[in-house]
């Protein structure tokens, strides 16, 4: 009898990850996901969803709409990816991760299927979860897009509201080398007379989303072109406000579901309660203070820097490490020179090379020491810092992960 452990060593062995292996696991092509669904009897087909794109904040907001109409009493279902620490945090129901039984016996019942049709493991978690949330009868399921939108494995349902977040330079060797090719991408998900938020008006990518929009006779919304004040939310990332605003937009949209202002309030301050949402500005100690983020990309990180900044601190360490395929000079560069650099591998095969990192950092002049693991580095940075230092975690969810 194969127990849970062993369902999920065979699914990261078996299965092509991308979050592990990088463009051998990427499929961009929808066949085989629409196959499947065939084979699983159209899941997705039984329970109302909002699709949720973008390059940052996605997963953001799809928490925070999730705990709103949580707050309302709804059932929700909410599929996000990847995971921190246990791959049941992708698949969850009004905050509790899908029950390690029923990953097993899906796992097992349709195993010959996955073997004989090559699924990735996208694509197997992406049918797991539609079949779970239909399952269980939710009321509606947030569902976000793994990368781009137009070929990816979520793209089957017909959303009661699609979000587009913001667009911004990543991916690209995937998605195109220009905002308007990657926007072109995203903008795959825009379904026929089906409203659609975008919560960033970009010079570049507007006319994308318009076009597309006018193409689908779907209602479109730029939510920083509306006026939606006193909102807040628990999440404290100032990037958040952004988010924050995008959902409540997006919210406004939802025709189908009755919601209430002070309710929404609500259910904003209490994302981290509702979905147990980790690793968005999570402070894990004050003396020192320590803080990790999972802001991985050049837009992502323009915000966590200056709120470093505004925190009063002795001594800045960070502890930082990266995947392939980030611009990592430029990334380097947006973070103070004078702070202490702690340089890591997480532990993927995706992982940027050390070396590749420390010679980015020599030739910035920057003050770094390397490590052969991310713990070590953020045992380090805690060694070395005193109690008004702030020590800083990220550069990649990997890193983030490892340290939580």
């Amino acid at each position: 009898m194969e127990n849970y452990d062993a369902i999920l060593d065979w699914m990261l062995s078996q299965l092509p990850m991308y979050q592990k292996k990088g463009a051998q696991a990427y499929r961009p092509d929808l066949s085989r996901m629409k196959d499947f669904c065939d084979y699983l009897d159209q899941p997705q087909e039984h329970f109302k969803t909002i699709h949720v794109a973008g390059t940052n904040g996605k997963g953001s907001t799809s928490h925070m709409m999730a705990s709103v109409l949580q707050h309302h009493g709804y059932r929700v279902g909410l599929y996000t990816s990847p995971h921190l620490k246990d791959f049941r945090e992708r698949i969850k129901i009004n905050g509790h991760c899908i029950e390690k039984d029923f990953v097993v016996d899906f796992v097992k019942n349709h195993r010959n299927y996955f073997e004989y049709q090559a699924l990735s493991f996208f694509e197997m978690t992406v049918g797991l979860a539609f079949s779970y949330f239909s399952k269980k009868k939710v009321d509606v399921a947030v569902i976000e897009v793994g990368m781009g939108g137009r070929l990816d494995g979520t793209n089957l349902i017909n959303p009661e509201l699609s979000i587009i977040t913001n667009i911004g330079r990543d991916h690209m060797q995937f998605l195109g080398n220009s905002l308007e090719a990657i926007a072109g991408e995203k903008a795959g998900i825009i379904k026929r007379k089906t409203p659609v938020v975008i919560g960033l008006t970009q010079v570049e990518t507007q006319s994308v989303f318009i076009k597309k929009a006018k193409e689908m006779e779907a209602e479109f919304f730029f939510a920083d072109q509306i006026d939606e004040t006193g909102f807040t939310s628990d999440l404290k990332g100032n990037y958040q406000q952004q988010n924050i605003h995008t959902s409540v937009v997006g919210l406004s949209q939802l025709k189908s579901f009755k919601l209430d202002l002070e309710i929404i309030k609500e259910g904003l301050m209490n994302v981290i309660y509702n979905t147990g949402i980790q690793g968005r500005w999570q402070t894990l100690n004050n003396k020192p203070r320590v803080v990790v983020d999972l802001a991985h990309n050049i837009e992502g990180l323009q915000f966590i820097v200056p709120q470093i900044e505004s925190h009063a601190y002795g001594q800045l360490h960070l502890v930082l490490g990266f995947v392939k395929d980030k611009e990592i000079d430029k990334i380097l560069s947006l973070f103070p020179s004078d702070a202490r650099y702690y340089l890591c591998a997480p532990e993927i095969p995706r992982a940027l090379p050390i070396e590749d990192l420390v010679e980015v950092a020599e030739g910035l002049r920057l003050d770094y020491q390397f490590f052969p693991s991310v713990t070590a580095a953020f045992m380090t940075a805690k060694d070395q810092a005193r109690p008004d230092d702030f020590i800083y975690g990220g550069g990649s969810t990997f890193v983030v992960a490892e340290i939580l």
